[in-house]
């Protein structure tokens, strides 16, 4: 992160022309090999930063880089139509053979390969230079072209926007993202290299860089100075031989698994030393908890249920089973190991570490909280059995199905174990790096047992695959059954915030008591609290903030939220429009109020956050916290900007409550010192630090 602290300073003062070095970075980016060596993706994610600083507005940035990826990628095209006179037999480097596979893949791939190439760096700016070679259909490639510029500019753009507001979010974050990433990428290449017939487009790939390998080794300066060095090229030479499992399988296996291992190391140290990454976790924790639903703890408990222990042994036997049927013994040893070295160590880790659960779990767990055993279960089996797929399937499409479907299922249940509130983020996250640690075992100890065993895999008979299917058919059954009578006990630990103390409403001011700050997702401080309002409980709040005008809104779901992208797309009314989430004290929200301006759409608002505390007035009034504020407009459709004035609606909102008469008694406290400062959508504000503490009727 060093090399950022020195850029985003530089970068802040460029003003209008950092939007034009943005187009010129993403056009370098997907240049025809010029790519290769920029890193334009790291500097596109640093001006999302800086957006997220008010440096920049973060929906031209996406304007400019998108434009700068689409021309980029055409010059390349472009370049890609010229060099098709390059190509000759007699080339060494550029064969007229590499060039007529390249017209045949496109042929039958064209369009995944501009879409995808777009996100995958090695290749970014070569997929393009290739179509153009291949004499790909130009209205195509235009669109494809078009359709993953704008995509990739969103999301390197809003990737560094949402971590752009917390320097130690980022610090902590960004280069455990970058080095997953690299991680994706050499166990991506480890998967195409283990397999034997691998998809035509790469094999034109690895053709042109092999020339080019060749070339350059043929070149009499570089074999003089590896004649004078034979020790060292030697031991490199066989570290990327892929002749055998000790050369380039065994060198990827071992960066992946020290690059892995040092991420494990990482977290264990945050959550040890309540790092900036734990700091999310409880935030994560109260705001997942508010989007909990019926239907959709039912979906995640099912879910969840696929990485039980005992459906675990029990897909553990049926593939053993099938890969005995099918003659490939050579992986059952791997597979059990992977599965037994992450469920110990996950154990060991647990014991270690001794965290305790979130009290937002919906039911017990008896075991310790890191690392999220399901998780690690996940990555190590299911991450197993998506390689022995595709070491399998011939076809690429079958490879890129089974690799993403997998994925998808390995996500899922580490966001079913958030969802359902038994673990932390981090939890998870550390939980994924274990497991995979233990599947670069396993898939390592494969490949040398592969090495050993030359002989081809033989299909199976009909008679051995509709065996095959009835034994899924039965594991199916089984999870179906598992899952429907699976009940644990529900968890009716009280939450912190029920355990009440009581104070007079001048002493909630003293000391510390109540925090004074709404905070980011990682605790940074936001906006102060405008409001401590003492009511007999939240039909009193609710019925007051009524009659005063103000709507309750809605419950964030799935309904709601597609209700208003409607009312703000068309600018219609939308009185009781669902909020964007805030944290105080670690905690979402209990409630939103809203009273609609003169333009009456759902764009424009005046609304109001509050939160329920723990303390009680002796006459048994509960004090709520809470915060006003302006919404001016729209944020791609997704949520609001505010007005940065927060003082007049804490004026407005306060006003409503006297006109009405609901306030029994009020007292206007300097409750911190003014502050300029901004949220964490970006949105600057300023504020005297006075706050209303309001007795309600």
């Amino acid at each position: 992160m060093d090399y950022l602290n020195h850029f985003l300073p530089a970068m802040e003062h460029f003003g209008m022309f950092g939007y034009w070095l943005v187009l010129l970075i993403s056009l370098l980016e997907s240049l025809a090999f010029v790519g290769v060596i920029i890193p334009g993706s790291v500097l596109v994610i640093a001006a999302g930063f800086l957006s997220a600083h008010g440096y920049f507005d973060i929906g031209d940035l996406i304007w400019f880089a998108a434009a700068g990826a689409i021309l980029g990628d055409g010059l390349s095209y472009y370049l890609g139509t010229k060099g098709t006179k390059f190509f000759h037999n007699e080339n060494k480097i550029l064969k007229l053979s590499h060039l007529e596979r390249g017209r045949r893949f496109f042929k039958k791939h064209g369009n995944k390969s501009v879409f995808l190439g777009r996100f995958v760096g090695p290749i970014r700016s070569i997929v393009p230079f290739i179509a153009g070679l291949s004499k790909m259909d130009k209205l195509s490639f235009l669109f494809w072209n078009i359709a993953s510029a704008f995509l990739w500019a969103a999301a390197h753009l809003f990737l560094g926007y949402f971590f752009g507001g917390a320097v130690k979010s980022v610090e902590a974050w960004s280069t455990r993202a970058g080095v997953f990433i690299l991680f994706v990428f050499l166990s991506t290449a480890l998967i195409w290299l283990a397999v034997k017939k691998s998809g035509r487009f790469f094999v034109f790939v690895k053709s042109v860089f092999t020339s080019v390998k060749e070339a350059i080794a043929a070149n009499p300066d570089v074999r003089r100075f590896a004649e004078d060095h034979p020790v060292f090229f030697g031991f490199i030479g066989r570290r990327i031989s892929a002749r055998r499992f000790s050369g380039l399988p065994f060198t990827l296996l071992s960066i992946s698994f020290v690059y892995i291992f040092s991420l494990f190391f990482g977290v264990v140290k945050d959550v040890i030393a309540s790092g900036p990454i734990v700091a999310s976790d409880v935030r994560v924790g109260s705001l997942l908890y508010s989007f909990r639903d019926l239907e959709l703890v039912k979906f995640f408990t099912w879910i969840t249920v696929l990485a039980k222990w005992e459906m675990i042994i029990s897909f553990a036997a049926t593939a053993s089973i099938i890969l005995w049927l099918w003659k490939e013994r050579t992986y059952v040893i791997p597979l059990f190991v992977t599965i037994a070295g992450g469920g110990l160590f996950g154990l060991i880790g647990k014991l270690a570490l001794h965290r305790e659960r979130p009290e937002t779990a919906l039911y017990v767990e008896n075991t310790f909280s890191f690392p999220s055993g399901h998780s690690t279960i996940a990555a190590a089996f299911f991450g197993f059995i998506i390689y022995i797929l595709l070491r399998r399937k011939q076809k690429l499409k079958y490879k890129i199905n089974t690799f993403f479907f997998g994925l998808t299922l390995i996500l899922l249940i580490g966001l079913s174990r958030l969802y359902l509130g038994v673990h932390f983020l981090s939890d998870v996250w550390g939980g994924y790096l274990l497991g995979l640690l233990w599947l670069f075992i396993g898939i390592a100890i494969s490949e040398w047992l592969i090495s050993r065993n030359k002989s081809a895999p033989l299909s199976p008979s009909r008679k051995i695959k509709i065996i095959s299917a009835a034994i899924i058919f039965v594991q199916a059954a089984f999870y179906a059954g598992f899952a429907f009578n699976y009940n644990p006990p529900i968890n009716k630990k009280a939450e912190k915030f029920n355990q009440t103390v009581v104070l007079s409403a001048p002493e909630l001011l003293n000391g510390n008591r109540l925090p004074r700050f709404t905070e980011t997702l990682t605790g940074e401080n936001q906006e102060p609290i405008s409001f401590i309002i003492i009511a007999k409980d939240d039909g009193n709040l609710i019925e007051s903030m009524q009659k005063a005008g103000w709507r309750l809104a809605d419950r964030i779901d799935i309904s709601s939220f597609a209700r208003f992208e409607k009312s703000a797309f068309l600018k219609e009314d939308y009185p009781t429009a669902p909020m964007t989430p805030s944290f105080w004290n670690s905690k979402i929200n209990d409630m939103g109020f809203e009273k609609p301006t003169d333009a009456k759409n759902a764009r424009e608002r005046h609304h109001a956050r509050f939160w329920r505390t723990q303390f009680e007035t002796p006459d048994g009034g509960r004090a709520y916290v809470g915060t006003a504020s302006l919404d001016v407009g729209m944020k791609w459709l997704i949520t609001h900007k505010i007005k940065s004035d927060i003082d007049t609606e804490r004026e407005f909102l306060f006003a409503d409550l006297e006109k009405g008469g609901f306030a029994l008694n009020y007292e206007k406290i300097q409750s911190v010192a003014p502050v300029l400062g901004e949220n964490f959508l970006g949105d600057q504000f300023f504020t005297d630090g006075k706050l209303y503490l309001i007795v309600l009727k």
